[in-house]
């Protein structure tokens, strides 16, 4: 009976060893688990369900086969005594066939990568001003991740993708660029606004000088017409009043627009025209003054023409002389 107790207890204690430390384990999706053999490695395990043989055979560790980011700040400076603070993201991944090395090669990957990372930044930024760390930070993160590749390749690591996702200068150096841009964009500004100001005035001033020709022109045909009228009213007028003279005719439309004149200025109240005295005696006065202007101004002319016929009477009579007396 004690014998048979004692076998019971003995079974008892290998399942659970065999429990413990059983054969079967399963191994996640996009993972892998590594098999040692008495600490010596034996195999990778795949994804699913996998047997090891118990007590024998353990499972040294486990890796992970996702795309992984590492984010790493690089303070450096540039050409122009500028310090930056750079932040490098590098998308990785263990390679399936490279598990191995991934797992007993290299001990902390972020480490190492770090590291690499560093040394590419600060071998390149100083090397650039600010404005071109901006405008080739491309050229930063292709460098990167051509370095990472060569390198962690050999450690089991593929570098998917690197890139610069922040250029961070000092606050005060920040301030200033934003100043100097503000400034650039208000002279620019200024620029254009004096620009459109001359625009506006040269256009303005050709819009007058188009006015002015035209409003020259139509006076001038107005009183082309005005004149033209005139020369037809005095003829009308002698033949429709046997008698009467061109001056009567002219005294009477002078008499006519004056009262027009004065017609005009009374339909308003502001009025800034002087008036001459305009009683009967001084139209008369004001009427004689006119012929008299005008009588004056055509013997004027005409003793000006008389002197021009006289003076050409005498230079041919002077060439006949000479004629005659060769």
């Amino acid at each position: 009976m004690e014998y048979v107790i004692g076998a019971l207890l003995m079974l008892l204690f290998a399942l659970i060893v065999f429990l413990a430390f059983g054969p079967f384990f399963t191994v996640q999706q996009q993972s892998a688990a590594l098999v040692q053999r008495f600490g010596k490695f034996m195999r990778v395990a795949s994804p699913g369900l996998n047997i090891k043989l118990p007590i024998i055979e353990t499972v040294a560790g486990r890796i992970n086969l996702r795309v992984q980011q590492l984010d790493v700040r690089v303070e450096t400076k540039t050409e122009d005594n500028v310090f930056v603070l750079v932040v490098v993201s590098v998308q990785y991944a263990v390679l399936p066939d490279k598990v191995y090395d991934a797992f007993y090669k290299l001990a902390d990957p972020h480490t190492q990568m770090s590291a690499f990372i560093f040394d590419v930044v600060r071998a390149r930024v100083p090397r650039q001003k600010l404005d071109d760390v901006f405008e080739k930070k491309d050229e930063i993160a292709d460098a990167v991740k051509n370095e990472l590749s060569h390198v962690m390749y050999d450690f089991g690591y593929g570098i998917v993708k690197a890139l610069v996702t922040d250029i961070e200068p000092d606050h005060k150096v920040k301030d200033a660029m934003n100043e100097i841009n503000a400034a650039q964009r208000l002279r620019i500004a200024a620029t254009e606004k004096g620009e459109a100001d001359r625009i506006l005035k040269v256009k303005a001033a050709e819009a007058e000088a188009q006015s002015k020709a035209l409003q020259g022109k139509g006076i001038a045909d107005q009183r082309r017409a005005i004149v033209e009228g005139l020369r037809e009213s005095v003829d009308e007028f002698q033949k429709s009043v046997p008698g009467t003279s061109a001056q009567d005719v002219m005294n009477l439309v002078l008499m006519t627009q004056y009262f027009d004149t004065l017609k005009e200025i009374g339909a308003t109240s502001r009025s800034n025209t002087i008036l001459i005295p305009h009683t009967p005696g001084n139209m008369t006065e004001l009427s004689n003054q006119m012929r008299d202007a005008m009588i004056s101004a055509d013997l004027v002319t005409h003793e000006a023409r008389d002197r021009s016929h006289g003076a050409v009477a005498s230079r041919r009579d002077g060439l006949d002389l000479n004629g005659g007396n060769g």
